[in-house]
C-alpha cells in the first residue's frame, strides 16, 4: 500500500484540531476526538494516522478486489 502524503494538522486555540490535505480542510474534530487524535499522532505516523482520521486511506483497489469471484459470496 502506497504511504500517505500531503497531510497537516494544525492545533486551533479553542482546542479543535484541523486536518488538511494539500490546501483543503480534510476534517475538524473537537473535544475528546481532537485529544485522542493529538495521543494517536503522536505515537505513530503522523501521515498514516491523518489519512485513517480522515477516511482517505481507501485508494487502489477496493472495488476491483471486492466484485473478484473469490470474495463474492
Amino acid at each position: 500500500m502506497p504511504r500517505p502524503h500531503g497531510f497537516s494538522y494544525a492545533l486551533r486555540p479553542d482546542g479543535s484540531v484541523t486536518i488538511t490535505h494539500g490546501e483543503r480542510a480534510a476534517g475538524t474534530l473537537r473535544g475528546a476526538r481532537a485529544e485522542r487524535f493529538l495521543a494517536e499522532v503522536e505515537g505513530e505516523d503522523p501521515q498514516l494516522v491523518m489519512a485513517r482520521w480522515t477516511g482517505d486511506y481507501k485508494r487502489g483497489n477496493e472495488g476491483t478486489a471486492r466484485n473478484h469471484p473469490r470474495n463474492r459470496r
